[in-house]
């Protein structure tokens, strides 16, 4: 991204730049892209691809370039500028912001403390979970019963990994991202209540994590810090 930025980076008049910031309604985008006098079918796909990003979007409008970039983390400023205006984007990305993941899948865990991509701490485990009990009856109850222990205790270790790499690093975390099965990842939140304490720094991302290992780790961090862009050329 910082190299398709270096190369659309121009001060022409005839193009225009959007910040537009994650929470803004319909009408609100609806009314800033107003003037780029937009084909309707083009606008709409626009506005909801912005509706529907957590971090916003910066729109690239002009006779070269037309693009949408979803950043990777939140825009905090609404920007509307003449020209490819990629300044304030580069600026976030090259941001060495404090990021911790939490990997969790029932029997196995990663967990790691990132400045940028750079790993600072990390830890990364397994315990014992077993799998649904297919068979009914009184059985099926006590399989029930120990399995929940089995999670319970598991939980109980897991958190206590993510208190002691996170506690060192809580007041220079600026987000947290999760990445599981999403009802484990429910479970364990309503068990690690220590979690509660970064509630307003975590991120509506939830990434697929299938195997929560040290290279599934360093991986994720790579998609976390990855924009998306959509791009629209016209037919020739």
């Amino acid at each position: 991204m910082l190299g398709f930025l270096d190369d659309i980076e121009n001060p022409t008049a005839q193009s225009y730049s959007l910040y537009l910031t994650p929470g803004l309604s319909v009408p609100e985008i609806e009314d800033l892209i107003k003037d780029l006098a937009l084909d309707k079918e083009i606008a709409t796909e626009i506005t909801e691809l912005v509706t529907n990003s957590s971090t916003g979007g910066v729109l690239f409008w002009g006779n070269v370039n037309k693009c949408l970039a979803i950043p990777p983390f939140p825009l905090q400023t609404r920007i509307t500028s003449k020209g490819y205006d990629v300044e304030p984007f580069r600026s976030l990305l090259q941001q060495q912001l404090l990021v911790a993941l939490i990997l969790v899948r029932l029997g196995e865990y990663a967990i790691g403390v990132f400045e940028g991509e750079k790993l600072l701490s990390s830890k990364v485990g397994t315990g014992l979970v077993h799998s649904r009990h297919k068979k009914g009856g009184s059985s099926q109850r006590r399989f029930e019963r120990h399995r929940e222990k089995q999670m319970e205790g598991f939980f109980t270790r897991v958190c206590a990994h993510v208190r002691s790499n996170l506690e060192p690093h809580a007041r220079q975390l600026s987000h947290v991202i999760y990445g599981g099965e999403r009802n484990t990842l429910q479970a364990f939140r309503k068990q690690c209540r220590f979690l509660s304490a970064f509630d307003d720094l975590t991120m509506g991302l939830r990434l697929n994590v299938r195997k929560p290992r040290q290279p599934m780790l360093e991986a994720a961090i790579i998609e976390v810090w990855s924009s998306e862009l959509i791009e629209w050329v016209e037919a020739s």
